[in-house]
């Protein structure tokens, strides 16, 4: 294996593995560009944005006018977006974006320290705008210098539940419920900057150490998939770039660095070093807080809070894979636009029914639920997406990607290049009834889900549910999904399809209704459904600890909170506890005779001696 690892290598100088990024230009528009644009350039502009930013902690959106006036004497500002953090106080911050980096640098640089504050200064993008002494006045003021508003004010809020479902009960048809739900569910675009900011403070703390380094958010943050609020998965590499910038040379440099040997294995090298890292974002960088490390995972990781953004971090230093998985989400998005809007509304649908859970456990994640609509997407006679066999068929010399521990993550980058074109013309409601469809006569019991050859396997183990991942192909992403949430899956789904063909069949909704129609009846979730999975996994009557609960009380109630529609189960119930309260009777009873009995056995042979010993004193 390392023989034909350094032989891949020879082939493709600089492309073994790490983060191959396109270097971008000294200046960055205000917003992206609307054309479809590639992963790669997806995160370069993201990461440019990022360079051209600050973020400012203000007293309100009303500070707005005079942060503007003062900011504007390193640059022009191109950008600016308000958000609020709601805790015990209000907390208003303004991201500003310059035009180009080396202002926002010049902003940075300008920053001070107050008196007020402890700690030790650090460079950092993140300030807070004190409020003016009145000893000096700027030469700008407010009321004479135009300023540009604001593009969004509380721009971080998620839409409430209350809004959302008007907004739902309001529209159209269920296809326009669809996109309006994924419309105000996404990770909008103050959201996404707010992450590459995140990433971009870790790099620039590292930078004088490793000037080459380079933090990147991957996930749901960045494939397109992401909604508000989502946790922001970064990894950190110290790599060089790779790509153009190392091509272009004629010849290696004979200038080579000297490297600090590693004396442990690889795994226990990272072990350390995110120690380190750790220790480092806990002790210096501001807003980092409640830092843990979890350093014995299979993918060690350190996750922390960023209170200025009120982000969940997981950062990772050896996941090269989950940063290439996005990649591949991403290009699926962009290859179709009803692809993420399907996504998000089943996604919301699982929610509902309790399929999905935030922590882990036997639940489906989230991941193996965009798997399963990519299949089915890929299953249609029609397919609206390739199988991901064929993007390793269309890929180049500059699509190559190995990483570190031997993945191969090849596939083709250039949207333009893949000879894909889907004829499927079927609206987003007929697509949503399809997958329920699908997957409630789909074989989970026999077959594999592969996205890599877009067609189901026989399943190589007894897992409740196989999906392949596709690009370690040898693991099962859906792994810890139990056998009872399984069935419960299936069920659901069966349930789904029937009361949203009935939808479909019933179109007819007038416009302005306050009823629950559409996708609302999918998402109410009704406590009695079509069918449960009571038939196959029979849930017990009572609660093992609900026996006992009380033993001393003689009373045959019920415990508070428990109510029984069945009156032979109720009975059933107050005979096992008066039976078991009998039983501890009788045991209690047993053990008090034998306790007497040992008393008086030992009481006699105490006496004893004693009789004897003054039998001889006599």
């Amino acid at each position: 294996m390392i023989c034909l690892m350094r032989r891949l290598q020879n082939l493709h100088p600089g492309r073994k593995f790490g983060l191959k990024l396109r270097s971008s230009s000294t200046s960055a528009t205000g917003t992206l560009p609307e054309t479809k644009c590639n992963y790669e350039d997806f995160i370069d502009n993201r990461q440019q944005q990022a360079k051209c930013s600050i973020l400012v902690q203000v007293s309100s959106e009303r500070s707005y006018p005079e942060l503007y006036n003062y900011c504007s004497r390193f640059g022009s500002i191109v950008n600016a977006h308000h958000y609020c953090l709601r805790h015990d106080d209000e907390l208003n911050y303004i991201l500003l974006e310059y035009a180009r980096e080396e202002e926002a640098s010049a902003a940075i640089d300008a920053g001070g320290v107050s008196d007020e504050m402890s700690g030790t200064p650090v460079r950092s993008p993140f300030l807070w705008f004190r409020a003016s002494t009145g000893k000096k006045k700027d030469n700008l003021s407010s009321s004479t210098m135009p300023h540009p508003g604001l593009l969004s004010i509380d721009g971080c809020r998620p839409i409430g539940q209350e809004n959302l479902l008007s907004l739902l009960k309001k529209a159209e048809n269920i296809d326009r419920q669809i996109v309006e739900l994924h419309q105000n569910s996404q990770l909008n675009d103050l959201g996404v900057r707010m992450r590459f900011l995140a990433a971009l403070q870790i790099q620039q703390a590292i930078s004088g150490m490793f000037p080459s380094a380079q933090a990147v958010p991957f996930g749901s943050s960045v494939n397109g998939f992401g909604k508000m609020g989502c946790d922001l998965d970064l990894i950190l590499r110290f790599d060089k770039e790779r790509g153009a910038k190392n091509n272009q040379r004629t010849e290696p440099s004979r200038l080579i660095y000297h490297l600090k040997e590693n004396l442990s294995n690889g795994r226990s090298q990272t072990q350390r070093q995110m120690e380190v890292i750790g220790d480092l974002l806990h002790l210096f960088l501001p807003g980092v807080c409640h830092v843990r490390r979890i350093l014995q995972a299979r993918v060690p990781i350190i996750k922390y809070h960023h209170e200025h953004l009120n982000l969940e971090v997981d950062l990772s230093m050896s996941n090269l894979s989950g940063f290439y998985m996005s990649e591949l989400l991403y290009m699926f998005g962009e290859l179709d636009t009803r692809v993420r809007p399907l996504t998000f509304t089943i996604r919301r649908w699982a929610q509902s029914c309790g399929l999905t859970n935030p922590s882990p456990g036997r639940w489906i994640s989230n991941f193996s639920l965009s798997c399963l609509v990519i299949f089915f997407l890929q299953q249609l006679r029609q397919p609206i997406l390739p199988s991901i066999g064929s993007l390793v068929k269309a890929a180049d010399a500059d699509d190559f990607r190995v990483t570190e521990d031997g993945i191969n993550c090849t596939f083709v980058r250039d949207l333009e290049r893949l000879n894909f074109q889907s004829r499927n013309t079927s609206k987003l409601s007929e697509l949503l009834l399809q997958f329920f469809e699908f997957y409630s006569q789909f074989d989970f019991h026999n077959r594999a889900i592969s996205l890599n050859e877009a067609r189901s396997l026989a399943k190589p183990d007894h897992s409740a549910i196989y999906i392949v991942n596709p690009l370690e192909q040898l693991l099962n992403v859906s792994k810890n999904v139990s056998l009872e949430e399984c069935e419960r899956l299936r069920i659901e789904v069966r349930n789904a399809a029937w009361l949203l063909e009935s939808e479909v069949e019933n179109t007819s909704v007038k416009e302005g209704t306050e009823t629950i129609w559409g996708l609302l009846n999918l998402f109410k979730h009704p406590e009695k459904t079509i069918i449960r999975p009571n038939m196959f996994f029979k849930p017990r009557m009572v609660e093992v600890s609900d026996l006992f609960e009380n033993g001393m009380s003689t009373t045959a109630t019920p415990p508070a909170g428990v109510t029984y529609k069945n009156p032979s189960i109720r009975q059933q119930v107050q005979n096992i506890k008066a039976s078991t309260r009998n039983e501890l009777k009788q045991m209690r009873g047993s053990s008090s005779s034998v306790t007497s009995a040992s008393a008086a056995a030992a009481s006699s042979s105490s006496s004893a001696p004693t009789s004897s010993k003054n039998r001889r004193s006599r």
